[in-house]
């Protein structure tokens, strides 16, 4: 008993430990709900497998699916997805403070001082006034994209249909998750700006994160911005601008892809395939027809990902824009990494440069693994790497390998798109031991060559 008590006393003061098996713990449910034959259509279990791949992927809103969602799953099914991809796109934390508004509970110092750790806050002074402005910026601009969805949608499907149509994608898109109720994607509407426009701005929303957005309300000026939100915005614009221009390049006349679309629809293709990759899983052309090139520019753009604090997956694009900020620095042979004015400081850059560091190292294992387990499947290495930056950058795209896979790929992919949802150094500081340093000392220099 002693035992139990200490381990539960040793989760309760890891805040790091509370998300990674909050998390865990709306998975679990997710499973048993999916597992039940009323949640799908034919009556029948989809399998623990299934059920775990599925909610996994809708609560670290990735959108990789072993069955098609529009066709295997019941209204219940839908259902329990689209809740978990909402708990999954706000957070375990946020949604608790979410219920206790409901029911009039206040919220404990404990889940203040949560919240304060799962939004990255420094103060704890507003954290609930903080969580209630996330949560009606959240619902506003999910609302918002459901009425623009709701002009196509409610012509194409009637008005019910169109409506919970519109409700379901509005909140995947915001939440960068990517499942879609039409069967493939976006592909039918690959020349509708109503539709692939919307998507891309709830993704792009979703994915700078409610800080970057109140900061621009409130400064109105980009000189009054504060540094991070400059730093996601350059990045973010770099990244979108960018991609889209080398999606046109690379696939404008590729007769599998845009190769047959009017110009419009080029050009609509070319930012859609741009954006989904920061990490929202929809496509707009079927991408086991991309050409090499484009799948390789894929695949950066979804390790880089989306921004902190937001929806989004992948290494961030602060962490991209420190590393190269610090690596110019370095070859002008400053001492001080520095910025708009603004000095970085060296903790800053030594955890950019381990989140890379330890997410090359998942994605090298985890392609290795699907290697080994997927070897008579006959797959080329860089559809599978291709999978594994999808599903560990919570991103979705698949280039139509993923309902095929084992049972030990789905288990591999699994892990892999938790990690990547909670956030590689969350798993780190969970479960690697602190050690205070006793005394006033440092230890003496030791060199080391580099290059």
């Amino acid at each position: 008993m002693k035992k139990t008590s200490d381990t539960f006393d040793k989760i309760k003061n890891n805040p790091y430990l509370i998300f990674l098996y909050g998390f865990a713990a709306i998975i679990i449910i997710g499973t048993i709900l999916l597992a039940l034959p009323i949640a799908s259509n034919d009556g029948n279990s989809v399998g623990i497998i299934n059920a775990l791949f599925t909610a996994t992927s809708a609560t670290c809103v990735t959108g990789l699916i072993v069955v098609n969602t529009a066709s295997h799953w019941t209204v219940f099914g839908k259902v329990v997805i689209i809740m978990l991809i909402q708990i999954g796109g706000l957070g375990v934390m946020t949604m608790t403070a979410l219920i206790s508004f409901f029911v009039g509970k206040k919220i404990s110092l404990k889940t203040r001082l949560l919240i304060m750790e799962e939004r990255n806050v420094d103060e704890l002074q507003g954290v609930v006034r903080l969580t209630k402005n996330i949560l009606f910026y959240t619902f506003g601009v999910e609302i918002a994209g459901a009425i623009l969805f709701s002009f196509v949608f409610v012509r194409d499907y009637g008005v019910g249909k169109g409506i919970a149509y519109s409700l379901f994608h509005a909140v995947s898109s915001f939440c960068n998750a990517g499942f879609d109720l039409i069967g493939n994607s976006m592909i039918d509407y690959v020349d509708n700006p109503i539709i692939t426009l919307s998507v891309c701005g709830l993704v792009v929303i979703g994915g700078i994160g409610y800080y970057v957005f109140w900061d621009i309300y409130a400064s109105k000026r980009f000189r009054m911005l504060t540094l991070h939100s400059k730093l996601v915005l350059i990045i973010t614009g770099i990244l979108l601008i960018g991609g889209s221009a080398l999606m046109f390049f690379l696939e404008h006349d590729n007769p599998g892809t845009m190769g047959n679309l009017s110009m419009s629809g080029k050009i609509n293709a070319s930012i859609f395939q741009a954006v989904n990759p920061r990490t929202a899983g929809y496509n707009s052309v079927p991408l086991e027809n991309l050409r090499m090139s484009t799948v390789a520019i894929s695949v950066v753009l979804m390790f880089i990902g989306g921004s902190p604090a937001s929806t989004a997956g992948g290494i961030k694009t602060t962490t991209f824009g420190v590393l190269l900020i610090s690596f110019y620095n370095l070859v002008k042979g400053k001492e001080d990494v520095e910025v708009y004015g603004r000095r970085i400081m060296p903790e800053t850059t030594i955890r950019a440069s381990a989140i890379l560091v330890l997410s090359l190292i998942l994605i090298t294992i985890c392609s290795i693994i699907l290697s080994v387990t997927e070897e008579k499947t006959g797959y080329d290495f860089l559809e599978i790497v291709y999978e594994t930056v999808s599903a560990f950058s919570t991103v979705g795209l698949t280039r139509g390998i993923t309902p095929y896979l084992s049972n030990a790929g789905k288990l591999v992919l699994s892990m892999m798109m938790y990690i990547g949802r909670v956030g590689p150094m969350t798993v780190a500081y969970a479960f690697l031991k602190k050690h205070k340093n006793i005394g006033n000392y440092t230890y003496p220099e030791g060199k080391i060559i580099i290059g």
